[in-house]
């Protein structure tokens, strides 16, 4: 007996026509009329996932534009020889190649060469590149000149996944149209067209579920149909569907959100238990919990119920449950699952993770109803303190974000409080608080001279008058400065010593830097008795200049002789001499009987 080879529905029913593509008509329409009013392109990319329809519309474009009968709605005839010549794959001028496997650039020279000899019979020579995004890029280079300036019979159609792999100066060269995902309706609604062609028992909840699964790609959706088709001898129900792609059950989702709104802890705990015992992961179930949730969030609104993408006996399961379900309870439950979804790969214990997030849920309507008890009917302080609240139901509260509106106490024998206008001060208005009243500030006078010089030159004490002539001398003035700072300020400072034609003083603060050997305490090195005089003498003008600028008056500025770190000056003659006849007493002799003298 005869039996005719298998076909899958991704290859038998793909479209021949504009009109049969599925979910993409902003496309379908721009190529119709570019078609209709001779404006063709020299090169077209599409691009888009996978399964939406690029290779499919590249192939039905070439066929209609060397269409010798061209319909008034700009789709092919399907019957001249252009087209049937196309149809049965023996055309000369349609080449068809996959850059997936030929990227190279003699792939591409080849195509060039080509390219030069013109098309048979009709009025272009079309070339489809597939993948085109796997080209190397000598490929592209080579590419380059001849898709911009191509023969006008020469039309090029590109195709790829990744978009952003091309070389822009590619995409400067085409025009570029951008495939959408196909919508789930849209989806169902050709798989049920298929099913009624092949005869096909059909249910819509299963339908849909194939559509969902697919992702917005339908041949992925048509080769989840013919796998369900052979598992369920032709008749694809809604438990068909989810028992062959292991998807978990809608109903599982309704009787665990019925349980949460119940408080039914030990009824969700063990529903979840039963979902893992059929082989299900938890972050699988965890995902599809949240978007359990977002569904019933979003049928809350009449407005909103078009974002639902299930059949109609599922919606109507939606918006039931979700009447039941208040706004809070579904925002704050989304969040428990959402940061139990962030945490669960993390987790060590993954099925307690998900368990402690569904109890959290499960106690969600206690923590609001407790949140919104007025304070006077709380129990008394006296009750309160024999009973300590529930430690549990206040991590809850900051859990699953309580209304701005309720507070949890600071004082731990209070559980929650709601906010209250503020008692009037009925206390009298000349009458000073004893915690309001202000307190006197108190200046610290200098701790290393007895005297300030004041800003008209006059020396005052150490006190409120000098206070009053500079603000920045105060005893509790002790800023931050960078040694930077330090270091610009003592340069100003040597700057106006010039300025005042004070030089031996100068060299003092020129030669050697200040060393720091404490917080705010410096030492400067000099050579003698005599320059440790002069810094004696200009220090107090040093410390003022440097504590008025820096605002510190923690400063202080000392000065060392060290013998170590003074430079020697040479030796003069007669203390080489002198030197020389400590060790040779003849030297001394031979001086004086011939009379000799230093040069």
């Amino acid at each position: 007996m005869a039996v005719d080879n298998f076909i899958v529905s991704a290859r038998k029913y793909r479209p021949a026509t504009f009109e049969s593509v599925v979910g993409q008509q902003h496309i379908t329409n721009t190529l119709k009329n570019a078609i209709k009013n001779n404006q063709l392109a020299q090169a077209f990319l599409f691009c888009g996932p996978r399964g939406v329809g690029k290779t499919t519309c590249a192939r039905i474009l070439a066929k209609t534009i060397n269409c010798l009968d061209l319909q008034h709605n700009g789709e092919a005839c399907g019957v001249c020889a252009s087209c049937q010549s196309f149809q049965n794959g023996n055309s000369f001028n349609v080449h068809e190649l996959d850059a997936a496997s030929n990227n190279s650039v003699d792939d591409i020279r080849s195509l060039i060469e080509q390219v030069r000899i013109p098309p048979q019979a009709v009025r272009y020579k079309i070339y489809i590149i597939d993948e085109v995004h796997m080209l190397s890029q000598a490929a592209f280079n080579a590419f380059l000149k001849t898709l911009e300036e191509p023969p006008h019979y020469a039309i090029f159609i590109l195709a790829t996944t990744e978009k952003h792999k091309i070389l822009p100066t590619i995409l400067s060269r085409c025009q570029i149209f951008d495939f959408n995902r196909i919508r789930v309706d849209d989806m169902a609604a050709h798989l049920a067209s298929i099913a009624q062609k092949e005869s096909i028992s059909y249910e819509p909840d299963g339908l849909h579920i194939i559509a969902q699964k697919a992702d917005g790609g339908l041949r992925d959706a048509l080769s989840m149909f013919d796998q369900i088709v052979s598992f369920s001898g032709g008749n694809v129900t809604y438990r068909s569907v989810i028992d062959n792609l292991n998807i978990l059950d809608y109903d599982y989702y309704f009787n665990i959100t019925e349980s949460l709104l119940k408080e039914d802890s030990a009824k969700t705990l063990l529903l979840f238990d039963e979902i893992l015992n059929r082989g299900f992961d938890g972050a699988h179930f965890i995902s599809g919990l949240s978007a359990h949730f977002r569904n019933l969030l979003v049928s809350k609104d009449q407005s909103t119920v078009k974002l639902l993408e299930v059949s109609d006996g599922i919606r109507n399961k939606y918006l039931q449950q979700s009447v039941a379900a208040t706004v809070s309870f579904l925002l704050s439950a989304l969040n428990i699952a959402n940061q139990c979804d962030l945490n669960y790969k993390l987790s060590k214990n993954q099925r307690l993770q998900v368990e402690l997030a569904l109890l959290k849920m499960s106690n969600l309507l206690s923590v609001f109803n407790l949140a919104s008890t007025p304070i006077s009917a709380m129990p008394s302080a006296e009750g309160q303190l024999k009973k300590k609240p529930d430690s549990a139901a206040v991590s809850q509260a900051a859990e699953a974000k309580v209304p701005a509106e309720v507070a949890v106490a600071s004082d731990p024998q209070v559980g929650y409080q709601t906010t209250k206008p503020q008692a009037i001060d009925k206390s009298p208005v000349n009458e000073v608080k004893p915690e309001l009243a202000v307190k006197p500030k108190i200046f610290i006078p200098a701790p290393s001279s007895g005297i300030i010089p004041s800003l008209k030159g006059t020396a005052k004490t150490a006190g409120a008058e000098a206070e009053e002539e500079d603000p920045y001398i105060k005893g509790d003035a002790r800023e931050d400065y960078t040694p930077d700072d330090f270091l610009k300020c003592l340069s100003d400072f040597a700057v106006k010593l010039k300025a005042e034609g004070k030089k031996n003083a100068l060299t003092i603060f020129t030669s050697n830097a200040p060393k720091l050997i404490a917080p705010n305490n410096y030492e400067v090195i000099v050579e003698n008795k005599v320059q440790e005089n002069l810094f004696r003498d200009e220090r107090p003008n040093l410390l003022n200049f440097l504590r008025s600028n820096l605002k510190n008056f923690g400063i202080e500025v000392s000065a060392r002789i060290d013998e170590k770190e003074v430079v020697k000056r040479p030796y003069t003659a007669v203390e080489k001499f002198q030197h020389m006849a400590t060790k040779n007493p003849a030297l001394s002799d031979l001086k004086n009987k011939f009379n000799l003298d230093f040069d």
